[in-house]
């Protein structure tokens, strides 16, 4: 049995911030294999997964991109939109078809700046889903630098 993500946004934020969030929003859909955004492109929204799988990447030198965590319903995708300059740290696709929810990255700030209290809940749900995005690059990061090796018979 799988534990929900700590990071989903029911998990973090009370019901009153969900509430005031999701006014911000706007329904999308994504067909499978859909580019949401590549890195190094502004970060002028995010989304909140509905229903499908995006996959967050990282471009690798001479590879093709490598997989770093499977997103679904309730999960952040994006969280470039909060910092200057917002610009994207990693890239995102559909993997399958998607459903979610879409912000305005500008609107949502102004909303935060506006109530404190919104803003810090906002901000301490951004970065632990950062904290979990970070721990989950450096273990895909090893994981590609290991030697491939034989298994020993």
């Amino acid at each position: 049995m799988s534990t929900p993500s700590p990071t989903r946004i029911a998990a973090v934020l009370s019901a009153e911030h969900r509430s005031r969030l999701m006014n911000l929003a706007h329904e999308v859909n994504f067909p499978e294999g859909a580019r949401i955004f590549d890195e190094g492109t502004p970060a002028e929204s995010f989304w909140i997964v509905r229903s499908g799988t995006v996959t967050l990447e990282l471009p690798v030198p001479g590879r093709r991109p490598a997989a770093i965590e499977s997103l679904g319903p309730g999960e952040l995708v994006g969280w470039s939109w909060l910092f200057p300059p917002y610009v994207w740290q990693l890239g995102a696709e559909a993997m399958t078809p998607v459903r979610a929810y879409e912000f305005d990255g500008a609107a949502v700030r102004m909303q935060m700046d506006a109530d404190p209290a919104f803003g810090s809940a906002l901000g301490h749900w951004v970065g632990r889903v950062l904290a979990q995005r970070l721990h989950q690059t450096r273990t895909r990061l090893m994981d590609l630098s290991m030697p491939r090796t034989s298994p020993v018979i």
